[in-house]
């Protein structure tokens, strides 16, 4: 061995040794430090914040940034407004003929399709926090687009194009909301204060619909009408204010819970809950000693997935639409002694006829209005008006460049305002039997603007997959 690879192998042992010295060291001398156990919380982090999918505490968290009160009156209270049918009457006039609408205020959002409701001068819509994994009831100044509190709490879910999709429902003593994973939350809307919660998962075993919740809650008389179409309760009624059960209807037909939302409407002058389960329509009455009783069903038209709720379109029938190939079907209703029966007498395939992928059609001025879906044939994507009782050929459709994708459509003081999902706002006069386009508007760079419109006091409010804005589109 050389005399260099000794000096080598002598430091390399020196070093091991020192190293193995200090180790022991380390290990048998006294510590002169107290070390303490760190308690939960310890490290300045919020208590309570970690949830799994099964243990939700439903409205926990709130939190105050302004007070603030309003003079404004205008109200839009739920899923296409006070009648169902997204059609508004206002005093205030339309300014079709300035250059452009103004934007009054913008919010950043987090990814979703949530549409608010608007109260006495605040705006509310359910929000979903991808840092916080949590859902979000957030309230804002229609006036300033100012945040003024949001009540929350956590739940761990997946993107799956987006998250929030559905529209609280709001009177004088509540505002209700359903999360994504079918969490309903009753807050006092002035203060945020939490009244009740009800989590339809546990409560019901209901089977969440693989985009989430698309169901708005329904309000009739103070009374909550949900579908949870669990293994035992297909629709349930709850007092607004408390959340206890008035009544609820068994659901002996197995029906699984849909995007469509329960629409009340008047068939053969029975006030009844119409409901498009996974499964088949249902009726269910809706007044009286035999409130939430099943007056009928059919299962001739069951699509996989439906978004859109029913129309109604005659005293005794209703029109139903759906995406992904399905098309569209007009149900009757009939009445014989005690018997309900439901028959549909039209359906066909989307390229056949009117139909639509996500949003409901509007009928107006005995036109049904709709946006067809992609598969719609030459008319993919085309806005369209149809007569009820010819529901195949088409009374007027839109330019070829007016093509609008899965975006919303209102009709406001006889104009439909509609919003092509990239964002661009065009507005029509409705006249018998067509429509004629007064203006168009480039209102946001939007990616999936997918959410309903919502307007009231002169406010229109639009939204895309992550910014909510208000434009002033009247006096």
């Amino acid at each position: 061995m050389t005399k260099e690879k000794q000096i080598i192998q002598g430091v390399t042992i020196g070093i091991i040794l020192i190293y193995f010295l200090l180790m022991v060291g380390w290990h048998v001398m006294p510590s002169n430090e107290n070390f303490t156990i760190q308690a939960p919380g310890a490290d300045n982090r919020p208590e309570n914040l970690a949830r799994s999918a099964n243990d939700v505490k439903i409205g926990e968290f709130f939190m105050k940034y302004e007070e603030e009160n309003s003079a404004l009156t205008g109200k839009w209270t739920g899923f296409r407004g006070e009648n169902y049918d997204n059609i508004l009457q206002t005093a205030e006039k339309i300014n079709t003929s300035q250059d452009s609408f103004p934007e009054l205020w913008s919010v950043e959002t987090g990814e979703g399709h949530a549409a608010p409701v608007i109260f006495n001068g605040k705006v509310y819509f359910l929000d979903y926090d991808e840092k916080l994994s949590s859902d979000a009831l957030r309230c804002f100044s229609l006036e300033t687009g100012k945040e003024l509190w949001r009540r929350w709490y956590r739940v761990p879910i997946k993107r799956n194009h987006g998250f929030s999709r559905t529209i609280p429902v709001i009177r004088n003593n509540y505002i209700i909301t359903i999360g994504p994973e079918g969490h309903v939350m009753c807050c006092e809307p002035q203060t945020g204060d939490l009244k009740w919660t009800l989590d339809m998962q546990k409560e019901y075993e209901s089977e969440v619909p693989f985009w989430y919740t698309g169901q708005c809650p329904t309000v009739e008389n103070d009374v909550l009408v949900l579908a949870p179409a669990g293994k035992n309760i297909l629709l349930t009624g709850l007092d607004c204010n408390t959340g206890e059960v008035i009544w609820s209807t068994p659901n002996n037909l197995g029906y699984k819970m849909s995007h469509s939302s329960v629409i009340p409407m008047t068939l053969k002058g029975q006030k009844t809950f119409v409901y498009t389960g996974v499964g088949g329509i249902c009726g269910i009455a809706a007044e009286g000693k035999n409130t939430g009783k099943l007056l009928w069903e059919t299962n001739e038209w069951q699509p996989s997935v439906v978004a859109p709720s029913p129309v109604k379109v005659a005293d005794n029938k209703f029109f139903m639409v759906a995406g992904y190939g399905t098309g569209g079907a007009l149900v009757e209703i009939t009445k014989s002694g005690n018997n309900w029966i439901a028959k549909v007498t039209d359906q066909y395939k989307p390229n056949s006829g009117i139909s639509c992928e996500q949003q409901t059609p509007i009928f107006y001025n005995n036109m049904l209005i709709s946006v067809m879906p992609k598969d719609g044939g030459r008319l993919r994507g085309k806005l369209v008006c149809y007569a009820p009782t010819d529901l195949h050929n088409p009374l007027w459709s839109s330019g070829a460049e007016e093509r609008f994708g899965l975006g919303p459509y209102m009709v406001i003081n006889k104009h439909l305002f509609a919003l092509k999902d990239d964002g661009e706002l065009y507005v029509y006069q409705v006249l018998n039997k067509e429509m004629k386009l007064i203006k168009k508007q480039r209102v946001m760079d939007g990616i999936d603007a997918w959410g309903p419109m919502t307007y009231a006091d002169g406010n229109l409010i639009l939204r895309d997959a992550h910014h909510v804005k208000c434009f002033k589109i009247a006096d």
